[in-house]
């Protein structure tokens, strides 16, 4: 069995593991692991953009309070004031190391209007290709820089403890066909950086790789994680009935678009004084509360006819790839799950309770997101809090004290750092991977239970579901046990959360009517 060592471990190439690993390794040696290759993750499925404080009438402030606004009440301030103040330099970081923002006829930066927003301040690249522009700058910069390795193909199984501390993961590599071997890395700190787990739906936005993983291995360990029933539904995938579904960015909505029924008729101004540009979780519902009433829901963006084209090629090609012509037609759209605002409990510098182990990005729960995240927030808090767990890497030994007599790692040795009960056979993956059929069940039966509206009863016959698909699960397909693992999590959660708050509604615990917005579509919470 193989043995690497470096100083810093980062799991996930999306753009938090990316700009951790930039940063890092100012201060020791560092390697990334990727499941795939170095450009798969969802960073480049990004299409929205970066938001920050830009504009000279914009502020931190105002970003902040919109920020607060959307979370409906369960941000927390400190790490919204981090993430707003230092987003901007951020932001100008990336335009130093050569990040191609796009920039309006004065030669400054061109800034769209997202949903929830007060005014226009999220920078795009390429249109609506921000998040494929990002990640390839950054392993740009990271390619210049020469310091940094990676481990294409390369999955993390379970992280390796000693004495209480995370000194590195096993990991399976796959030779490029249906074989591999495992391997051990070995670091003085490890950072997850492996994204969130839109797969645990069976309608989502999520690629393939977006399973939760990471947060399942660090649940093994003993990591807390908090807040998984915050889980974000984007309102607008296109419904065309494919796995993932296709995402139409906010900025489209931002620039005008419409929601209309199959008549033609607008439903938002009558929900929300926003409209289409309120919070996700408020549009989301309304559309899911038309399907519900027998409606499909469309997207109307003929208005931009054909400048849609230039301001949204990649959602453009998307469309005209499915026989659509969004300057033309109106596009059916459905909610899916899209982004989670928990994940793995860390502190502002991205510590988790478990000594050695850091984690950024989606797969982290800083609470700068509260309970529905802020449009194009996502990619700010990746840079922000890269940078910030990058920092904190600084300050740890380059090798932890437990390493010691680990340089050669006999393999007979594995056993005493694998989580409490397992065993290295149980942590190898089947050949070929079981549970499809199983997975697929559970992904449907939480789009039911667990998705945009939630009942206790609802809730509990989940449970139920989750014991018995586990009581049959096929042996070694750890894919469905993380996955099992997961949704009982988050489903006990929904059902210990005895209200309605933003991303989380319960039905049988609905806020208030407003006079304002409405019965069942408000913001407020009822405990």
């Amino acid at each position: 069995m193989r043995v690497y060592h470096c100083d810093y471990l980062i799991l996930g190439s999306g753009v938090a593991g990316l700009f951790c690993a930039l940063k890092a390794a100012e201060h020791g040696s560092v390697m990334v692991l990727t499941r795939e290759t170095r450009l798969t993750s969802n960073t480049a499925l990004a299409q929205g953009g970066i938001a920050a404080a830009l504009r000279s009438d914009d502020s931190p402030k105002l970003h902040r309070d919109d920020t607060l606004a959307a979370g409906a009440g369960a941000c927390d301030p400190q790490a919204v004031e981090i993430l707003v103040a230092e987003g901007v330099g951020r932001v100008r970081e990336l335009a130093d190391l050569g990040m191609p923002f796009d920039l309006g006829p004065e030669g400054t930066l061109a800034l769209a209007r997202e949903g929830a927003h007060s005014l226009a301040r999220v920078a795009h690249a390429q249109g609506d290709a921000t998040g494929l522009a990002l990640a390839q700058t950054l392993l740009a910069a990271l390619a210049r820089q020469g310091k940094v390795r990676f481990q294409e193909g390369a999955r993390a199984l379970e992280l390796l403890c000693r004495q209480g501390r995370c000194l590195g993961v096993l990991a399976w590599r796959y030779d490029g066909q249906a074989g591999g071997e495992p391997e051990v890395y070995l670091a003085g700190a490890v950072v997850l950086a492996t994204g969130g787990m839109g797969r645990l739906y069976s309608r989502t936005t999520g690629s393939r790789w977006c399973n939760g993983a990471g947060l399942a291995l660090a649940h093994r360990a003993g990591a807390k994680l908090r807040d998984l029933e915050y889980m974000q539904f984007h309102p607008t995938a296109l419904d065309c009935g494919e796995d993932p579904l296709p995402l139409i960015s906010e900025a489209v909505r931002g620039q005008g678009a419409t929601l209309v029924d199959e008549r033609g008729r607008r439903f938002m101004p009558e929900r929300h004084p926003m409209a289409e540009l309120a919070p996700r979780d408020v549009v989301a519902r309304a559309i899911f509360e038309e399907e519900q009433q027998g409606h499909r829901a469309f997207l109307d963006a003929t208005a931009l006819g054909a400048d849609f084209a230039g301001r949204f090629p990649s959602i453009y090609a998307i469309c005209r790839q499915r026989g659509l012509d969004p300057g033309r037609q109106p596009l059916p759209v459905t909610p899916a799950a899209h982004f989670l605002m928990g994940g793995v409990e860390s502190d502002l510098r991205g510590a988790t309770n478990l000594p050695g182990l850091f984690v950024c990005g989606e797969a982290a729960r800083t609470g700068a997101h509260g309970a529905n995240r802020l449009a194009s927030n996502s990619l700010l808090e990746c840079l922000v809090f890269g940078n910030r767990v990058a920092q904190a890497l600084a300050g740890c030994p380059p090798a932890a004290p437990g390493l010691a007599g680990l340089r050669d790692l006999d393999p007979a040795r594995l056993e005493e750092l694998l989580p409490q009960g397992l065993g290295p056979a149980q942590c190898l993956p089947a050949r070929p991977e079981g549970g499809q059929e199983e997975m697929e069940r559970v992904r449907r039966a939480m789009w039911r239970y667990v998705g945009l509206v939630r009942r206790a009863d609802g809730l509990i016959s989940m449970l139920d579901l989750l014991d018995r698909i586990e009581a049959g699960a096929p042996a070694g397909a750890l894919e469905l046990r993380d996955m099992l693992i997961l949704a009982r999590l988050t489903t006990r959660a929904a059902l210990a959360r005895r209200e309605s708050r933003g991303s989380h509604y319960r039905e049988d615990y609905p806020p208030p009517p407003s006079p304002v917005l409405g019965g069942g579509i408000s913001q407020g919470a009822r405990m």
